[in-house]
This record gives C-alpha cells, sequence and structure tokens, in this order.
C-alpha cells in the first residue's frame, strides 16, 4: 500500500531460451532439464511427457555451470537476462507462439511512492506507454486468477495496431492438461485481463482451476 509503479521501461526481448537443444522437439528422448520455474515445468511436460525435470536454481553463470557439469541436458534462460548481461549466442530462442513466456517477463518497473507527484512526474518522463500497459495487463490477469510467481501460468500482451492482444495459458503442474485463451482489447480498458482470467477459469480442468485461487473476494 502507497506504492505503485511509476514507469516501465522499453520492454526487453521476452523469449525464453533453450540450452542445450535447438528446439523444445530437438530434445533426446527421456531429456533431463534443469528450471525451478513452474510454468517452465509444465510448458516442458506438456510438449514432452518423457522428459524429466531437475530442479535448477542460482544466476546465469551459476545455472551454466550446471549444465556443463552435466546436471542436466538442457536447461531454460530468459533471453532479456542474457541480453543485458551482454551475454549473446546463448541457447536458442523459443518462439512465442508456440512457447508463451512468463508473466512481466522483460518488463522493468520503477515503484515510487503513490503520493510523491514530483518523482512521478519525473519518471514520466522515461515511461514507455505500451510496455507499462502490456505489463499491468498481465499484472492484472495474474491477479484476478489468484496466481502467483509459483503458478503453472504463460502469458504475453502485444500492440496490435490501435489495441492490445492478451494471451495466456494455464496448466497443471505435471504438464497434462492445458487451457488457452486470448482477448483483444482498447487502451484503458483495465477490465479485460479479468474476463480473460475468468473465462480461463470457467474452462480450466479440476487439475488446473486447483492452483488458482481466482479473483480476490470483497471484505
Amino acid at each position: 500500500a502507497g506504492i505503485t509503479i511509476a514507469a516501465v521501461l522499453p520492454r526487453e526481448d521476452v523469449r525464453d531460451v533453450l540450452v542445450g537443444a535447438a528446439s523444445i522437439h530437438a530434445l533426446p528422448q527421456g531429456a533431463r532439464v534443469g528450471t525451478s520455474a513452474p510454468r517452465r515445468a509444465a510448458q516442458l511436460l506438456h510438449a514432452r511427457p518423457d522428459c524429466e525435470i531437475v530442479l535448477f536454481r542460482g544466476n546465469v553463470a551459476t545455472r551454466l555451470a550446471r549444465l556443463s557439469a552435466g546436471e542436466a541436458d538442457a536447461t531454460f534462460l530468459a533471453l532479456a537476462g542474457l541480453n543485458r548481461l551482454g551475454e549473446h549466442g546463448i541457447g536458442h530462442p523459443l518462439p512465442v507462439d508456440e512457447w508463451l513466456p512468463a508473466p512481466g517477463q522483460g518488463a522493468i518497473a520503477i515503484e515510487a511512492r503513490a503520493d510523491d507527484a514530483r518523482t512521478r512526474r519525473a519518471l514520466a518522463t522515461i515511461d514507455h506507454a505500451a510496455s507499462h500497459a502490456a505489463l499491468l495487463a498481465e499484472r492484472a490477469l495474474l491477479a484476478a486468477l489468484g496466481g502467483n510467481c509459483h503458478s503453472p501460468v504463460a502469458a504475453m500482451t502485444t500492440l496490435d495496431g490501435a489495441s492490445f492482444v492478451l494471451e495466456a495459458a494455464l496448466y497443471s503442474p505435471d504438464g497434462a492438461e492445458r487451457i488457452t485463451g486470448q482477448c483483444r482489447f482498447m487502451p484503458g480498458d483495465a477490465d479485460a485481463p479479468a474476463r480473460l482470467a475468468a473465462d480461463l477459469l470457467a474452462r480450466a480442468a479440476p487439475a488446473i482451476a486447483e492452483h488458482f485461487a481466482g479473483p480476490p473476494r470483497a471484505g
């Protein structure tokens, strides 16, 4: 309470990178893939149920070292993080039409006190409006789903002409179940992500829905 997102910098590349294979389908049968992200694990198991998830945590260097040490056959990294570190040519970016990123991936938000008008005016000069709107839409979707950083959910908002398109996918943790949806909305339509969340939850199998709390309850 009392803190707001006052600006969002131009969003980096939202794609995930697969390190260790040229694509998801190029992974060897029964490949061990390192990740600690429920979203990535569920997406992988949905596409390749033969694969085995190995718990991987740590920064980029730690994960790459564990991969080199043979603890897994492949792992995932965010392309935005690699780009910001100046680490180019590592792994293979996964196309977003096959592999949606995490909500907010690639975005840098700048917070300020909500009642600090002077600072908010200053930060507005570096705000990237389209990135800001996309980030808020994805955060609103996550809130309406009752999800968090442990939820197997993927989402991406893109600007298409004068309107935005929000795509989302929910998974069961084992990847066996998936539900997808999208909505198109105009700037200023703050309710569109919640409508999409309601639609997804209404259609979700119990194995998915039980991992989302739904919208916050009044009172």
